[in-house]
């Protein structure tokens, strides 16, 4: 039986209601160049912004390289369920792809992907949880996202699939789908053998569903729950309802497909 993972009053303020100072300075982080950088507080590690990060104590840390020092502090597992909004972005086909290329193509293609989407998220106020083969993970938690984080995630994965050039009629640079998705998740610092802390991720059967809705999706298509589409109090046209039979569900799941594809 797994060990229960500690839930601390503080995760779950911080998740749920934020911190003014920390999402201030969250949002002057963004501004800075260059990914990659630190999952909690967006410094960045690379770019003149890294440059001036390092100056400041917040060097990419040497014993966890998806935070900077300062950040390297959440080291013990801990955490709280929230309600959140997760994205997940899919390079489909992405096996065919690498079959008609160089490594060493395939492996420029997916990094400038990677950069994209990662821009793309944290100017939108995401944490990019995972950037890893051919997805990209995006949480908007409302203590850093804002209470509207339904809404700024459909906007991002809009500006995501525009990015990699989706609504242009010579077609995408790389086939990407969405899958969106608003539910409750356990969000914390999560702890791997031994006790060590992996990560900080989100988990739950709602993370499961979002990335069954993102392998799903077609190429330029964002396929958005329910759930996702009523809490984000958008009204967007010419959208498709469908009923969605996902594996392992024994439930269909009403999803609204947002088609970002040139008519």
């Amino acid at each position: 039986m797994s060990a229960k993972l500690p839930v601390d009053d503080d995760w779950l303020q911080m998740l749920t209601e934020g911190e003014p100072a920390m999402r201030s300075f969250n949002h002057l982080m963004r501004l800075l160049p260059s990914s990659p950088r630190c999952k909690l507080c967006n410094s960045p590690f690379k770019g003149w912004g890294g440059i001036l990060m390092r100056w400041v104590g917040r060097d990419q840390s040497r014993y966890n390289p998806r935070f900077c020092e300062k950040c390297d502090r959440f080291e013990n597992p801990g955490g709280a369920e929230v309600v959140l909004t997760m994205l997940f972005a899919d390079v489909r086909g992405s096996t065919t792809l690498a079959e008609k290329m160089s490594a060493l193509e395939f492996s420029q293609l997916m990094n400038r992907f990677y950069v994209v989407a990662s821009d793309v998220l944290v100017k939108t106020d995401a944490m990019v949880d995972r950037l890893i083969g051919d997805e990209v993970i995006g949480l908007y938690i409302p203590g850093i996202a804002g209470q509207e984080h339904p809404r700024r995630a459909i906007e991002a994965a809009q500006e995501l699939l525009k990015a990699t050039g989706h609504n242009d009629r010579h077609g995408p640079w790389l086939p990407v789908g969405v899958g969106i998705h608003t539910g409750l998740a356990f969000v914390g610092v999560v702890g791997g053998t031994d006790g060590n802390p992996t990560d900080f991720t989100a988990l739950g059967d709602n993370v499961n569903i979002t990335a069954r809705l993102a392998s799903n999706a077609d190429p330029g298509k964002i396929l958005i729950s329910d759930a996702a589409y009523s809490a984000s109090g958008l009204l967007l046209e010419n959208m498709e309802r469908q009923q969605l039979e996902l594996k392992g569900r024994s439930e269909p799941i009403g999803v609204h497909v947002l088609n970002m594809l040139p008519g």
